[in-house]
Formats: C-alpha cells, sequence, structure tokens
C-alpha cells in the first residue's frame, strides 16, 4: 500500500476505527484501567506488555495524537506533554544528568534560553551557547568531553533565525552526540527536520498544530535512528539496566526506535507527570487536521505584511524568513520548501515608545502572550517573553529592545493589512 499523503495523515494517521466504532478519536477521560488479574497489570508495570494503567503515564486518546505527530514528523515514536516547555525539558534530561553538558544556539525562545541557562544549571547540567549562524570551527569549539546533545530551533522564537540543521547535526554527530532541534514554528507542514540530521524533534503544540490557542501541549518525537549503542558511555540510561524496571536495558528490548520516547514515558513521565489532559490531546488532534490548509493561509498573509512593511517608512527594520532576500531564502528554500511560518518581526522607528504607540493602535490584532494560532497578535518581547535577559543576552538571542514580534492569523488579509496601516499612521 502506497504511502498516504501529508494532508491525508493530518486526518487519519494513528487512529482507524474499526466498524462500528467512533470515526474520531475518541476522549478517554479517565485515570485509571480495570484488568481481570493483578498478573496482567504486572506485566505492564514490568514493561513485558502494552497497556493503560494510569493517564498520568499513558492515556488511549493521548498515544492516537502521538502516533499522528509522529507519522507527520517522520518519526518511529512520540510522546505528548502538558506543554512545549515539559517537552523541552524531558527531551533534554532523558540523556543528561547532573555534571553533563549542553550545546544550544543561543537564538531561541527565552523561556528554553532560561530553562537550559538558569533552571538546569541548578540541577548540575551546564550550556555554552552559540551563535547560529556562527562557522563550524566556531561551532565544535564548544564541545567538551561531558556534552551529551546539541540543541537548536529550526526557525526561532522571536529572532526568526534559521538553524542551518545539517551543519548541527554534522558537529553533533562528530562528536558522538544527537541533535534535539525544537520544530514549533516552521510545523512539521514546513519542515522534516529528520531529513537534514536532526535525531529528536520537540513542538509547542499549543502554536500552530493546535492552532486556536485552545489548549496547551508539547510533543517530542524521536527519528529512531541515532545509535546510542555506538556511544554506550554517553548515555547510561538507555543502555545499561534501569532499576526501577527491574533492570530493563531500553535499547535491547526497545530498539533504537523506540528506547529513547519509552524511557521518556515510563521514567520521566512516571517521576514529574507533566501529562496533557485527554480533552486538551484530542483538541490538539482536531487542530491538525486543518494543519497545512491554516499554515498556507499563515504564511501568505505574513509574507504580504512583511513586504509592505519593507516599503513603509515608519518601519526601521523588517524580518521574515520567507522574502525572496532573506539573509535565510537559501536555506528556507532547502529545509521549508513549502513555507516557513507566520511571525514577521520589526521595528518601529523611534523606538520602544514608538512601538508601544503602534502596538495600542491595532485593532484586528491583539496584544497577547501568544503567538502561532488563527488570529493574529502582537508582542513586545524585550518587556514581556524576553524579559529576564540583559541587554547583551538580547543581542545574543537576536532580539533587539525595538523588536515587535507580530503573529499573523488567517483573516482576510486586507484587513491586516489596513490594520496595520492605520497603527502605523498613529506613530
Amino acid at each position: 500500500m502506497s504511502e498516504n499523503h501529508f494532508a491525508t495523515d493530518c486526518l487519519h494517521a494513528g487512529y482507524i476505527p474499526k466498524s462500528g466504532e467512533p470515526r474520531n478519536i475518541p476522549i478517554i477521560q479517565s485515570t485509571t484501567f480495570r484488568y481481570e488479574s493483578g498478573e496482567a497489570m504486572g506485566a505492564l508495570f514490568d514493561l513485558e506488555a502494552e497497556g493503560y494503567f494510569y493517564s498520568r503515564i499513558q492515556n488511549p486518546t493521548s498515544d492516537c495524537v502521538a502516533a499522528r505527530i509522529a507519522k507527520l514528523q517522520g518519526g518511529t515514536a512520540a510522546m505528548l506533554l502538558s506543554s512545549g516547555q515539559a517537552a523541552n525539558f524531558f527531551a533534554v534530561f532523558n540523556i543528561c544528568s547532573a555534571g553533563d553538558h549542553v550545546v544550544s544556539s543561543a537564538s531561541i525562545y527565552g523561556g528554553t534560553y532560561n530553562l537550559l541557562a538558569v533552571t538546569m544549571k541548578r540541577m548540575g547540567v551546564e550550556c555554552t551557547f552559540v551563535d547560529p549562524d556562527c562557522t563550524e570551527e566556531e561551532l565544535n569549539a564548544a564541545f567538551r568531553p561531558n556534552t551529551k546533545l546539541v540543541f537548536g530551533e529550526t526557525i526561532a522564537n522571536p529572532a526568526l533565525t534559521v538553524l542551518d540543521i545539517e551543519k548541527f547535526a554534522k558537529a553533533a554527530h562528530g562528536h558522538g552526540v544527537p541533535l534535539i532541534v525544537d520544530n514549533t514554528f516552521a510545523t512539521p507542514w514546513g519542515c522534516k527536520a529528520f531529513d537534514f540530521g536532526a535525531d529528536i524533534v520537540t513542538h509547542s503544540t499549543t502554536k500552530y498544530m493546535d492552532g486556536h490557542a485552545a489548549a496547551l501541549g508539547g510533543a517530542i518525537v524521536d527519528g529512531g535512528k541515532f545509535d546510542w549503542n555506538a556511544h554506550k558511555d554517553k548515555f547510561p540510561g538507555l543502555t545499561t539496566p534501569d532499576e526501577s524496571y527491574h533492570g530493563v536495558v531500553y535499547t535491547e528490548r526497545f530498539g533504537l526506535e523506540g528506547a529513547y520516547i519509552t524511557k521518556a514515558v515510563v521514567q520521566l513521565m512516571r517521576d514529574f507527570g507533566a501529562t496533557p489532559a485527554p480533552i486538551n490531546s484530542w483538541l490538539l488532534g482536531m487542530g491538525l487536521e486543518t494543519l497545512p490548509l491554516r499554515m498556507e493561509q499563515h504564511c501568505a498573509n505574513a509574507l504580504a505584511i512583511a513586504q509592505m512593511l519593507q516599503k513603509h517608512p515608519k518601519a526601521a527594520w523588517v524580518n521574515y524568513p520567507g522574502l525572496p532576500d532573506s539573509k535565510y531564502a537559501a536555506l528556507v528554500k532547502k529545509q521549508m520548501p513549502h513555507g516557513t511560518c507566520g511571525v514577521v518581526s520589526f521595528g518601529v522607528k523611534g523606538g520602544r515608545s514608538a512601538a508601544e504607540k503602534f502596538m495600542a493602535g491595532l485593532k484586528v490584532a491583539s496584544i497577547a502572550t501568544h503567538v502561532a494560532d488563527a488570529k493574529t497578535c502582537v508582542l513586545h518581547p524585550a518587556s514581556t517573553t524576553h524579559r529576564q535577559m540583559n541587554d547583551q543576552e538580547l543581542i545574543a538571542a537576536g532580539v533587539s529592545a525595538d523588536l515587535i514580534r507580530l503573529s499573523v492569523g488567517i483573516e482576510d488579509v486586507r484587513d491586516l493589512l489596513a490594520d496595520v496601516e492605520n497603527a502605523l499612521a498613529e506613530v
């Protein structure tokens, strides 16, 4: 049987109902599951059988949607979490512990930067941040003997830098570690990160994948190709016995295709409990059904806004990776042939005060601490999402003090253009 195309998988992957079963993924709103015998449940606790016993660890609704995302992203296994932040934490902590080191692009979401630079540092995991546009020599110089992974974002939030996945993957693999890529802005529709060398992909499904600002969520997808056994000493959590599960060795029991996600589910989810509610997983599944339609509209609208701003006398600068003259145009063409995202960043002449006047003049777009959903919204990152950074850290993250992040929705583009024009007239 031939493979279905992406739009078809958005509707059908992960759940094929049998005769007389619900056509949509059912919402299994239950914390627990009944079994006929203690032996049957014991087999689940020993990881010797498949099934469900407690929704803090796994739930059928969530697993169906995770399987859909795995198919869309091109991975071998996936899991859902309660937020994108939880997904990035689990993805890193699944193979890192106290005394380990991470190499990360400096141009990432402020919350993730804080996670790596502050919170995980308190846990004994150190991080070296590098310019995503650095040379191969500069990138390789950041590695240490205790480096366990490399991290980056395909399209950085909000700087909109585009990660050269192949360059970062080459460096990671040359040092025997995986590349973890946050693909939130590009989505699986825009970027097949595994095709360019990424090993693990994370998502804040709260954004485009849900698409309606209705449900928090995150996802981790394993490409299933990184050879943990070839670097056994670096990854003992996957390649040596886990005494909390009677000595199971994840790579032996579940293979390269399933070891990483299985460990994250049965160990980290068991202990941290960053579990999505079944209704949130269901809402995510519904959102995925229209992902390609929405992304096409997001990208078309954003390009129109960016091109208008390029010509506007009150715009100091404009940054959108989908612009033909973007510094990342060649990289975008290779890694994201269908499109990038709906987020445009720009500066208003006059700096911070002018930016505030612009935002106050918007009528269709709303000021909101969100991005990448169906409705247009606007934010000033330096005073909100990235306010924990000092001026030097802001510059390193690609966030200037005058940067405005405009998340372009799927409204009629004529209304959006008029809204931006009218707001700029107030500056």
